[in-house]
């Protein structure tokens, strides 16, 4: 290697210790901290306000489409917060090779619910629960020979897809603060006081965000929703009366709608599979990078290796528990860079919540009492971290030609399907369902142009 060369390498590991240092200082907690309760507690409770209806989206999205009972839909999501749980608990704790160690948070999958209904509506739900099990062997694999596939899932391609991450959960935001997809049928989406209420909670939470108080900067967003349900209650947008109608105890029932294998669900969730283990190198990239841990080396490796096995392990329990393939949530992501709370620690009460409201749909129903414009607020500001996480990612690697035309084409691509998803409308539905996701699209043209790519640079 010339000195040149050496240098380049210096240099680069020079500006990745400063980045990892930079993120250190700005934590108030870091990845082996161990808080105090009352603080743990403040910061986990944070996590779950941004995860709660994140989770229990696609079981209500999947039950609407397969137009199952309201016995069958409630027993789905507690399953997936259940799930949600024991997932999180494994990637936080990390036993023996399954976890990452990180602060990091496992719920039920968006990218998984058109797959999903096709398998459903052929085959019902124990076609679904065989593929979400059979397929989830892909990511598996994919985490075991992670090692070898570095010179095609490198920084690069996992902070394009981190920033795609962001950006499609932008539109989600979005969406909740205009009032929701329920808005769009009464015609108040978009109102201004829907607006307002997710305005409100912007704001209060930067405020409190750019305290030099660690207690109001670990309690932003908390203190940015209550202050956006109370102003909520006195515009009667909150229904308390709501709640009597959950109750009880879920217990759960491995297996209770059966299991069936169904070769095209198996390969069309498998499909999705490949593509999650890429979303979640990306989040457990930017999880490292905001957690002040290296996101390169052998470590890094090693964590991310395990953090995807969890991944598709947790899966194949979530099928096994009656639920749907979990995936890491880059929104906890953001969560961490904007308190300041990286300890891994935080996970374990995070995971206890949410397994008591698996088990207790009552505790559950107070959180979906939230309105959309009030959450919307909070994520919206979240997703936007996300993608600034991401392009952090992007900016420790060298920006040649190369590097230039793999941003391009992925980032067009990705967007272009996110913007005007008819494009896809002439394709036959298989495709088009599997490439509608801007994430998706965008990563699989990512790793296909960093490693086809071939620029030789002139000489000097």
């Amino acid at each position: 290697m010339s000195d040149i060369q050496n240098n380049e390498t210096h240099e680069k590991f020079q500006e990745q210790d400063m980045e990892k240092a930079n993120y250190q200082a700005e934590l108030i907690y870091q990845l082996e901290d161990r808080p105090p309760l009352k603080e743990t507690l403040f910061a986990a409770f944070q996590h779950l306000l941004a995860i709660f209806v994140a989770i229990i989206t696609p079981p209500l999205i999947i039950a609407g489409a397969l137009k199952l009972d309201l016995e069958t839909t409630s027993f789905l999501i507690s399953m997936s917060l259940l799930a949600s749980g024991i997932s999180t608990f494994i990637q936080c704790r990390k036993i023996g090779p399954i976890g990452c160690g990180l602060l990091c948070i496992q719920g039920t999958s968006f990218s998984f619910i058109s797959p999903i209904i096709g398998a459903g509506l052929n085959g019902g739900l124990a076609a679904i629960f065989g593929a979400v099990i059979s397929g989830s062997v892909v990511e598996m694999f994919v985490s075991r020979i992670l090692r070898y596939t570095r010179k095609i899932i490198t920084p690069l391609v996992s902070g394009v897809v981190v920033t795609l991450i962001g950006l499609s959960l932008i539109k989600v935001g979005v969406i909740s603060c205009a009032g929701g997809f329920g808005a769009m049928s009464n015609g108040t989406f978009g109102s201004f006081e829907n607006l307002g209420l997710a305005a409100l909670v912007i704001v209060t939470i930067l405020f409190f965000n750019r305290s030099s108080n660690k207690f109001l900067r670990m309690s932003s967003i908390v203190l940015g929703l209550i202050v956006g349900f109370v102003v909520a209650y006195f515009l009667g947008r909150i229904d308390f009366g709501q709640i009597e109608s959950y109750g009880g105890i879920n217990i759960p029932m491995p297996f209770k709608y059966g299991i069936t294998f169904d070769p095209s669900a198996i390969i069309g969730l498998g499909i999705v599979y490949l593509i999650t283990a890429i979303e979640a190198y990306g989040d457990i990239t930017a999880n490292s990078l905001i957690s002040g841990q290296p996101i390169d080396g052998s470590k890094f490796q090693k964590r991310s290796s395990g953090g995807i096995l969890a991944d598709g392990f947790n899966s194949m329990l979530s099928g096994c528990l009656n639920s749907f393939p979990n995936s890491i949530f880059a929104q906890n992501n953001g969560m961490i860079q904007l308190t300041g709370v990286a300890s891994r620690y935080v996970g374990f009460f995070i995971a206890g919540f949410l397994v008591l409201l698996g088990i207790f749909p009552a505790v559950g129903k107070i959180f979906s009492l939230i309105p959309d414009p009030v959450l919307g607020g909070a994520t919206l500001l979240m997703f936007g971290t996300v993608a600034a996480a991401g392009i952090k990612i992007i900016s420790t690697q060298k920006m040649d030609r190369k590097a230039i035309l793999v941003m391009a084409l992925s980032f067009s691509f990705g967007l272009s399907v996110e913007l005007v998803p008819d494009v896809l409308q002439q394709f036959p539905k298989s495709i088009s369902s599997l490439f509608s996701s801007g994430i998706t699209t965008g990563g699989i043209v990512a790793i296909l142009s960093n490693a086809l790519i071939r620029i030789k640079e002139p000489k000097a």
